[in-house]
């Protein structure tokens, strides 16, 4: 489905490839994960699959990229729109249209589906991503994990061989990551569709994954199974790194194969003498009260009593849209703060 030969990509003003000289098959119907530090070329790999690297972000390409049999070199971005569907980390700045439904259909609209064939792509996909509800929705109304998959079904309806997504979790709380991974794992199960997936979080994807694609920071990739790659890689998720630390083999990708070898850790471990008590903190450095936070009609924050005292860790959790950014934009100073009072003692 997917060839890489010899590819090495070098982007303007750099000095050395960001990928040198990858050379991997990715079959049908397979979901890679791709993994790697920070700056090891992930998104650059994954932009090679549609030609998008280097044709808009300059610099050049090596070797040969195709995907089934269609060369990214020798096809205009445009032209791989019917072969290759992309997702990125933002889909609320893909969006071209308002309404749900009519997302959907732009694509289709755009390489000239017949308007019979694109209504029943459109309820098809509505299905199949669990979005039917959603349909006369605006998409500025909906929220992460909703975008997420109006995004994913805007580019299903031309119907790719190959999806790629950079970083879809990234900015959703873990109800969501579960809606849309969900979503994805359908695609490749069901429909045999072949999906490359970039992502930070590695403890969500990699049970799922069918391999691993692993960039080095010279370049270089290390594919293979999951476990395999894994098991060797300066990144993993953090059972993988505990599994490694605890000498388990093999290492465990979730954390239910965790729970197996966890007995014998235990016993290994040495009993902590302590009470459970919190750390020692000190004097109290931020009081608020009543702290009051809205966005037209919404309340974002209401009446809120905070104490936090020198020395603490305060971990704010909630589901995306719950208020967490406007609560702390709000202590901050420099958000919106409808009432209530913040005090600092410097």
């Amino acid at each position: 489905m997917i060839r890489f030969e010899d590819v090495g990509v070098t982007h303007p003003e750099r000095s050395r490839p960001t990928l040198c000289e990858i050379d991997l098959s990715i079959p049908e119907g397979e979901l890679v994960l791709v993994t790697g530090p920070t700056g090891a070329g992930k998104s650059t790999l994954l932009g090679t699959i549609n030609g998008h690297v280097p044709r808009f972000t300059g610099g050049t390409l090596t070797g040969q990229v195709t995907v089934h049999g269609r060369d990214t070199a020798a096809n205009p971005t445009r032209a791989m729109a019917d072969l290759v569907g992309v997702v990125s980390q933002d889909p609320a700045a893909g969006f071209v249209t308002d309404v749900v439904e009519d997302e959907l259909a732009y694509g289709m609209e755009q390489l000239g589906v017949a308007p019979g064939v694109m209504r029943q792509r459109v309820e098809e996909t509505l299905d199949l991503l669990g979005i039917a509800h959603l349909r006369r929705r605006t998409v500025a109304t909906l929220s992460g994990g909703e975008q997420q998959r109006v995004a994913i079904g805007a580019v299903l309806t031309a119907h790719p061989r190959v999806l790629v997504l950079d970083e879809p979790t990234s900015a959703l709380d873990p109800t969501a990551s579960e809606e849309v991974l969900a979503a994805i794992t359908r695609l490749v199960h069901d429909l045999g569709m072949t999906v490359m997936v970039a992502e930070h979080r590695l403890e969500r994807v990699v049970q799922y994954a069918d391999m691993v694609i692993d960039l080095d920071r010279c370049g270089a990739a290390t594919a293979g199974p999951p476990r395999t790659v894994l098991s060797a890689s300066g990144v993993g998720p953090p059972v993988v790194m505990l599994g490694r630390l605890a000498g388990w083999e093999p290492v465990p990708l979730s954390i239910r194969e965790a729970r197996r070898h966890a007995p014998v850790l235990r016993a290994r471990l040495p009993r902590s003498p302590g009470d459970g008590s919190a750390a020692a903190t000190g004097p109290v450095l931020l009081t608020a009260r009543g702290v009051t936070v809205t966005h037209g009609s919404t309340v974002a924050v209401r009446s809120l009593d905070l104490d936090i005292a020198s020395g603490e860790v305060v971990a704010v959790m909630g589901r995306n849209g719950s208020g967490k950014t406007s609560l702390l934009w709000a202590l901050q100073g420099s958000g919106r703060r409808s009432r209530g009072s913040v005090a600092v003692d410097r």
